[in-house]
């Protein structure tokens, strides 16, 4: 009886410390996910996304101003690298930092780096932070497949939007999905023109350490770059919309067909000069955020 005694009181000794164990490995975790070379290696990711919009925004200028261009997309960019004198190099760093930055968006949705919480709409943003980062790393995935001589970087956003609304519009409740996914596109947009609207993002950029100027113009920038993508979200939305109703999957579009839509409206030049700018203000965004963005959450005391 007193052997079976001993073992219940260590059993429950085990429990009490289980909890605190656990934390502290959390918090150990969160040390390591957040530290000085992390952090310092999604700085470097957040730079190769900078790159890869402003080669979308150069190229869709120059469309609109009629010397050549193109309207492309993130996998469009990097095909535009590897034509470059020193391409495949050029495209391994940038394919590093596509990895940094799909690595930092996985921490963001895991230990909630930002302080979003675990309420629903904190849920939410941190799920949104892990889509955001399984993008970025099939899109690394592309450039690493380019580089190794594959002669592709993968399908374009267009394609890819047709081919998995082809497939969901097989489905009985095709239809349906298909609205939902485009209203919730409306919703991204909305959100980003939220943000361009709010310029709420200031929040997540170590605002104290630039200069007057610095500060003023990163905001401009960044209000600028966030309307870019609401337009092009909204473009995007409506035409997934339209694809269901019309049961039709070409006309799903992507981010390089969303900018011949607008190219093809009047005042088209215009208009995609306009949101071009607004993409290459988003790029330049991007090279803010990876010298002043606020990595690691405060309520962890990192």
């Amino acid at each position: 009886m007193a052997c079976r005694a001993r073992e219940g009181i260590d059993i429950l000794k085990t429990n009490i410390h289980t909890p605190a164990r656990v934390q502290q490995a959390q918090n150990s975790a969160h040390r390591v996910a957040t530290s000085h070379w992390v952090t310092m290696f999604a700085r470097f990711g957040y730079a190769a996304k900078g790159i890869v919009y402003l080669i979308i925004g150069v190229l869709a200028v120059e469309l609109a101003a009629g010397r050549g261009g193109a309207t492309t997309d993130q996998r469009g960019a990097l095909h535009a690298i590897y034509a470059q004198p020193f391409g495949q190099f050029m495209l391994i760093i940038v394919a590093i930092g596509l990895i940094a930055f799909a690595l930092w968006s996985f921490i963001q949705a895991v230990f909630d780096t930002d302080n979003k919480g675990k309420a629903a709409k904190g849920i939410l943003a941190r799920v949104g932070y892990a889509g955001v980062g399984l993008s970025y790393l099939l899109l690394a995935v592309g450039a690493i497949q380019l580089v190794a001589g594959s002669g592709s970087s993968g399908k374009s956003s267009t394609t890819s939007a047709q081919d998995w609304t082809g497939k969901i519009l097989h489905y009985p409740a095709g239809i349906f999905l298909v609205v939902l996914i485009g209203l919730v596109v409306l919703g991204i947009a909305v959100y980003m023109f939220y943000r361009a609207y709010s310029a709420n993002f200031k929040n997540t950029l170590e605002l104290q350490k630039m200069q007057g100027q610095v500060r003023k113009w990163s905001i401009y920038v960044g209000r600028f770059g966030y309307a870019a993508l609401g337009v092009v979200f909204s473009i995007t939305g409506l035409f997934l919309i339209i694809a269901a109703v019309q049961h039709n999957p070409n006309d799903a579009k992507g981010l390089d067909s969303a900018l011949q839509v607008l190219l093809h409206q009047p005042f088209g030049p215009v208009l995609l000069a306009i949101v071009a700018l607004g993409l290459f203000a988003y790029g330049v965004y991007s090279f803010i955020e990876a010298r002043y963005r606020r990595m690691a959450g405060q309520r962890f005391g990192v």
